[in-house]
């Protein structure tokens, strides 16, 4: 079996975090330094795993880079827009879209790209502290990083009842919770994933993707409780470390043909420990996630 290939895309805006922290922006060029020390661990084609304790493959061509996608500083849809088209394009070349943000406003034009680009049903698997189900506000308005969940649950082929949001804690709105038992979108909250443990998790996660015929994978690295990545767009305190969400992404990254890691924030960081994190988060994606599975 072929093994798949990535594209790497950053997206340097953070034009719509009008909500706790902006600097998001200054992530993909933070992310990327990362990489290196990884990177140079392989060997002939392939990189050890102290974690499984075997020998993987990394081919020349596992991950491209494709350098940022051309934001407009001042243009929310126009910087969507061209979020989804880079995404797209990927997929149409027969790789998988890795994309560094920026903001969460761009789970939506990510999602955006991959449905356009694919045929069949697509199930969101959504990482994240917050539900980002808002549907319009006066101080955020339809598209914002309050909104990407819910502006990509519209879109025609995306399927909420494949669909997952994982380590969402503390509070949110009334008619958040009113939509989500309207759609029939299942939740697994921080506080049940430390009680169950990373496996029994996944497991319930597969079960829930099981049907959809193409999984993106929306991460924003505040689902990480701040003492692992403080680096943040915004802080909740109780959520997953750093070895649960590692864990997650080695044993779910062959479900998933899309992945995209937004909110890093390198201005409100410890020593890069955020991108530290979320570049080892995409060096997991690519090592683990070359060969393809499918939900049960």
């Amino acid at each position: 079996m072929t093994a798949r290939g990535f594209d790497l895309w950053g997206v340097p805006y953070d034009g719509a975090a009008n909500l706790g922290w902006p600097g998001c922006r200054d992530a993909p060029a933070r992310v990327r330094q990362a990489p290196g020390w990884m990177a140079m661990r392989v060997q002939e084609g392939q990189v050890y795993s102290s974690d499984t304790q075997s020998l993987h493959a990394y081919p020349e061509d596992a991950l491209r880079e494709r350098g940022d996608v051309e934001v407009v500083a001042h243009d929310l849809m126009a910087t969507l827009e061209a979020c989804a088209a880079a995404v797209a394009g990927s997929v149409r070349e027969d790789r998988l879209p890795l994309v560094i943000g920026g903001d969460d406003s761009l789970l939506y034009g990510c999602l955006k790209g991959f449905h356009d680009a694919h045929e069949g049903s697509i199930a969101i698997l959504h990482f994240d502290a917050h539900l980002d189900l808002l549907d319009e506000s006066r101080s955020q308005g339809r598209y914002s990083q309050s909104s990407g969940m819910r502006r990509a649950l519209e879109l025609e082929r995306v399927s909420a009842r494949n669909s997952i949001q994982v380590g969402v804690r503390n509070f949110n709105f009334p008619s958040s919770r009113r939509f989500i038992d309207e759609i029939g979108l299942a939740q697994l909250p921080a506080s049940q994933f430390t009680r169950l443990g990373v496996e029994a998790e996944v497991k319930l996660i597969r079960a829930r993707l099981a049907g959809a015929d193409h999984v993106f994978w929306a991460f924003d690295i505040d689902v990480v409780d701040p003492a692992f990545a403080p680096g943040a767009g915004a802080h909740e305190p109780g959520g997953l470390t750093s070895r649960d969400v590692l864990d997650c992404v080695r044993l779910l990254a062959p479900l998933c043909e899309g992945f995209n890691i937004v909110e890093v924030n390198p201005l409100m960081d410890h020593h890069d420990m955020t991108s530290i994190l979320a570049a080892n988060l995409a060096f997991h994606m690519v090592v683990f996630g070359q060969q393809p599975a499918h939900p049960p």
